[in-house]
């Protein structure tokens, strides 16, 4: 089968950051299902890896954590899909990753793909769908009744802040307060649903005292958390919740304890790393977001669209993500 894989921790500038290859095509047992990928995007969790993890011995490591696709094989004791299904998932950090033809995942965590959305389109929502809904109703449990709270996301416009916007403006009945810095990312959030903007270039304070806005009862901080840490402290409310799903250095949590904050980290791959006894819960969320789609409540984040999935294009997303000035997903689609 045809995949995309590296061996050395190397710059999108060289051509041996991701290279084109083929690897036998792998066979499914147990809970796996085989799935043939049609579409895959590309999150920041893919340049992290490809920047810092290296390869076991001389094998390839094949990146990749959002696909679409058609199962074309079940393991013995698989029972939620069938052959030709079509399916979505985001898949598991631990296992060889769906920048391939032909790719192994668990069936817990894949979900039945959106019947309205081009493999394409559905490809850009299952690994920050489960992020956003994981941190938000698991971790942070969001009140989706009461209308007199608020919450800010920070860093809103990029794949994560683009279906969380979505959520909590479907789900819930919170204040959206989002953060973007330029025209064209303000305006894709007020899109999308958020009730406020304001600039995260400049104090996040600063933007609440310029629009009158009340301290936020739920923060959620998608990157920079180091840089705006001490905004966050200021602005958020007593007793309040913050959240965050980035990789700080660093991240000192007690200027929260004057106000009895509450810290919350979502790690989408958690369940599946660890099989935790609640790991279906990827499955029914996926399913669950599929039938939002389906009904018109939720919609992709696609981006940008870069063609077939090959080593050359793969390279351009990577740059594209480290860019950090991204809107949306990137996502290619064949092979």
């Amino acid at each position: 089968m045809k995949a995309i894989g590296y061996k050395e921790n190397l710059p999108t500038t060289n051509d041996r950051s991701l290279q084109d290859i083929d690897l036998p095509t792998p066979v499914a047992s147990g809970r796996d299902i085989l799935v043939e990928v049609k579409a895959i995007a590309v999150n920041p969790v893919d340049y992290k890896v490809r920047q810092g993890v290296k390869p076991d011995g001389e094998q390839w490591k094949i990146l990749g954590w959002d696909a679409t696709g058609i199962v074309k094989a079940v393991g013995e004791e698989a029972s939620l899909f069938a052959v030709g299904d079509e399916v979505w998932y985001a898949g598991d950090l631990g296992r060889s990753g769906s920048y391939a033809e032909f790719q192994l995942v668990d069936e817990r965590i894949v979900g039945r793909k959106p019947s309205s959305l081009t493999f394409g389109e559905a490809a850009a929502l299952p690994l920050t769908t489960l992020t956003a809904w994981e941190l938000l109703f698991d971790r942070m449990e969001v009140a989706k009744e009461n209308s007199n709270k608020s919450i800010l996301v920070i860093g809103a416009a990029g794949g994560v802040g683009s279906i969380m916007v979505q959520l909590l403006k479907q789900l819930t009945q919170l204040n959206i307060i989002g953060t973007a810095s330029r025209e064209i990312t303000t305006a894709w959030l007020q899109e999308l649903g958020a009730d406020h903007v304001i600039n995260h270039r400049n104090k996040l304070s600063d933007g609440f005292t310029k629009y009158g806005l009340p301290a936020p009862d739920y923060v959620v901080s998608l990157n920079a958390t180091e840089q705006h840490i001490d905004e966050i402290v200021k602005v958020i409310k007593p007793q309040g919740k913050f959240g965050f799903i980035d990789d700080p250095k660093i991240l000192n949590v007690m200027p929260f304890k004057r106000k009895a904050v509450s810290t919350h980290i979502e790690l989408m791959f958690t369940r599946s790393m660890y099989q935790t006894e609640d790991m279906i819960e990827q499955h029914r969320i996926l399913n669950e977001a599929a039938r939002l789609i389906d009904e018109g409540t939720l919609k992709t984040t696609v981006g940008k669209n870069l063609g077939v999935i090959n080593a050359a294009n793969l390279r351009e997303a990577h740059a594209l993500l480290e860019s950090h000035a991204t809107k949306g997903k990137i996502v290619l689609e064949e092979f």
